[in-house]
């Protein structure tokens, strides 16, 4: 009975390891690929504007109830246009994003260069980088 065993075992991994090679050369996809489609990399998708409109949405609810609080308090209510305004802004305050966004464009012209693609102006690739989180 065991020397049965034995050769069903040896079996199924000769069958599965044929069916993996089977798969592998039928396969079109090549490992640049893997990951294009976005899947895996949310932080790199620009947001819907439906999630703008939901984002503004709960930023306008949590502003009423801060404001039904400073009612109950006797306060003066904030405005909510202003708020929603400072609330969703990029704040590039003390530059420490501009500085980090720096150091990425560097690397990314490092990357290049051994490529032997053109450098980016680092400048233009800054704006264009906070210009885009601003939008986000």
């Amino acid at each position: 009975m065991q020397n049965a065993f034995l050769w069903v075992v040896l079996g199924v991994c000769v069958v599965g390891v044929v069916g993996a090679i089977v798969a592998l050369l039928t396969s079109h996809r090549d490992w640049a690929q893997y990951g294009s489609d976005r899947l895996l990399l949310d932080s790199e998708t620009p947001r819907a504007p439906a999630a703008l409109l939901e984002r503004d949405e709960e930023v306008r609810q949590m502003l009423e109830a801060r404001n039904a609080r400073r009612r109950r308090r006797g306060e003066p209510e904030l405005d909510f246009e202003t708020e929603i305004a400072r609330l969703t802004a990029l704040v590039d305050t003390d530059g420490e994003l501009r500085d980090e966004i720096r150091q990425l464009v560097i690397a990314r012209n490092h990357r290049r260069a051994r490529k032997g693609l053109e450098p980016l102006d680092v400048e233009a690739e800054i704006t264009r980088e906070l210009d885009e989180l601003r939008r986000l």
